[in-house]
This record gives structure tokens, sequence and C-alpha cells, in this order.
């Protein structure tokens, strides 16, 4: 199938509507669970919070959305520079959608980045440069979580008790599990053969198992490819204000997301906590799920977010908050995410049709 009929042209249609359909199942399970945890027997007394919230900060959630897409093309964009010139912002923006909505819908997130390098590869980067740049980003990208748990952890120390002894596991787990991925990401930048090695692995599995044929073909291609790596590699490690703007970028992405919630909490002027209490639980949060092989984290975010928020505050409001802010900065930025995507394909099907080869 050509790569032009599918927004993302990653993996077969059948599997993208499969993992769709699985998220969008756990995303009602996720809410039926929340609003079921609470005295509220539907989402009325949900819409009447927002109705009675205040327009100024569900702006500001909204702007957080935005920021989160919005700093990540900005990301893989500035790393892009090291090997060819600025990519525009509405192209690095389409990026950021494909990486957020497939990451969203597949397990572990596996198919957010190849989604992201295929449609970097169709705006004209080269597949070495895109692979040099996602993975830089990814290492980042990591490093900016994990600063972020460190400043929330020195600034409130006591929220993280706050947790159960199930959140506090998974969160200690996620923390753990984020150094080992910077760590491999890292390496992966720094040492092309280690990616080689990763990627033969892979090679010779699917070739026992018979779904490459002529591997190597593909071995001698990607000699190749990480020697086109390494080269990309190279241009971006010797140039420390580019990494400094890749990591920033990280940082303001991730902090733009955990603003959400912070913003969604003087929307509905809760009392019982402090906006920075909100940063902290969140950011915990992000921690917690953020390693589990789940489309989203869906259900462990949610149970992370009540058991967080509810220790501050009454079980209502904390279910009011949960929902609320994961509408803006899960569920509306994945619709959003999706419509770029759709428009993207629309515009460059009839864009064809106009200048057929």
């Amino acid at each position: 199938m050509p790569k032009e009929q599918t927004p993302a042209g990653t993996g077969s249609a059948k599997s993208k509507v499969l993992w769709s359909c699985i998220s969008v199942l756990i995303a009602a399970a996720s809410i039926w669970a929340v609003t079921a945890q609470t005295k509220q027997e539907s989402l009325k007394a949900l819409g009447q919070s927002l109705a009675s919230a205040k327009p100024f900060w569900l702006l500001m959630a909204a702007a957080g959305m935005l920021g989160f897409i919005l700093f990540e093309g900005l990301a893989v964009r500035t790393a892009c520079t090291a090997f060819t010139k600025r990519p525009k912002v509405r192209n690095s923006w389409n990026w950021a959608a494909a990486d957020i909505y497939f990451s969203a819908i597949t397990p572990s997130a596996t198919g957010g980045q190849p989604a992201c390098a295929l449609l970097m590869m169709q705006d004209g980067i080269q597949g070495s440069s895109a692979t040099a740049a996602l993975v830089l980003n990814l290492a980042m990208y990591t490093g900016a979580i994990l600063v972020i748990g460190l400043v929330s952890f020195i600034l409130k120390p006591g929220l993280f008790w706050n947790f159960s002894l199930v959140s506090r596991i998974l969160i200690g787990i996620g923390y753990l599990a984020q150094i080992g991925l910077a760590l491999f990401f890292f390496l992966l930048v720094r040492h092309e053969a280690l990616l080689h090695s990763i990627c033969a692995f892979f090679l010779k599995v699917g070739a026992k198992l018979r779904l490459v044929k002529h591997p190597q073909k593909y071995m001698e291609k990607l000699a190749v490819v990480i020697s086109e790596y390494r080269s990309c590699a190279s241009l971006m490690l010797g140039r420390p204000g580019l990494l400094f703007k890749v990591f920033f970028y990280n940082l303001l992405q991730r902090a733009s997301q955990i603003m959400v919630t912070v913003f969604v909490f003087l929307a509905l002027g809760l009392s019982g906590g402090t906006g920075l209490d909100i940063w902290a639980l969140q950011s915990y949060t992000v921690l917690g799920a953020n390693y589990v092989p789940i489309p989203g984290g869906m259900g462990v975010t949610d149970f992370l977010m009540l058991d967080g928020f509810g220790s501050i505050l009454s079980a209502d409001a904390a279910a009011n908050l949960e929902l609320i802010s994961r509408s803006f900065s899960f569920y509306l930025c994945i619709v959003l995410c999706g419509g770029a995507l759709v428009l993207r394909w629309l515009l460059r099907k009839n864009q064809k049709e106009r200048n057929p080869k």
C-alpha cells in the first residue's frame, strides 16, 4: 500500500483501526472508573463544575495542551538544523502530531517514532538524519522528565508520601526506568555500534521467522544507514548550544502538559492545596505512568492522579480535576493531533491529484 494512503503511513490499516478501538475502550473504561469512585451518578455534576469554571484559566489549559504539541515539534526541528536547513514550523507541528497520536494508541508508545520519522522523510529529511534527530530528542525528552521529577521531590517531598504504597512503587520504578532509558538513548547517540547491533538483531530474528526476505541485502543497507547516522550524530554532538535548545524545548513541552492540570485547578477554584502542590502531584503521576505498556498510560494515569489529588482534595473535587485536566491534556490533544494528520493527508492527496507525476 502506498505511503500516501494513510495519514501517517505506518503499519496496516487494520492494525491502526484495532489499536484506535482498543484505545477508545480503555478511555471509556477509565472515565467510567473515575466517576464510579465518586458520589456523582452521572457527568452532570462534572458539567456544572466546568460551566462555573473561570474561562481565562481554561483558555490557559488549552494553551498548555497546544504547547505540548508545539514544543515537541520545535525540539525535533531544532535537532534537524544540525544537518539541514531549518524545517518549516508547519511540518514540525505535523511531526509532533504523528508522534503524539500514534504514541497514544499503541503499547509503550511504539508507533510514535516510526510515524514521526516517516513524515520527516516525506518532508525531505534523510532517513538517517531523521533517526539521529529522534534518538537525540528521546534522550532529551527523558532527561526533562527526570529533571522535573527531581525538582518536584526537592520542593514537595512530603507529597510523594501522600500516595498509596502501590502508587509510590509505580513512581519509584518509573523514575528508575527513565534513568535507564536516558542512559540507553544517550548511548544510541554516542555509540552507533549499539544501534547497529540492535537493528541487526531484529533483522536476524525477522529472517528466522521468515518475515524478512534477503536479509543480507538489508544488512548491507543497514551498514550504509549507520554510517550516515554516525555523521549526523557527530554533527549534533559537536554543537552544545543545539543540544541545550533541544533539551530546553523538551523541558517546556513536559512543563506545558503538567501546567494544564494546574490551570484547571485554578479554573475550578478548588481549595485544599496550592498550584505548586498540583504541579508536584502531576509530576509524580507522569513518572509513574510514563513507562507502563498501555496506550497513553490510560487507567494507570487516572489511578495515580486520583490517588494523589485525593490526598489533598475531596473525592468529588479530585475526580473533577482529573477528568477535566485529562480531557484537555490527553483526549482533546489526541483529537487535535489526529485531525492535523488527516488534514495533512488530504492536502497531500489534493496536491498529488493536481500535479500527478
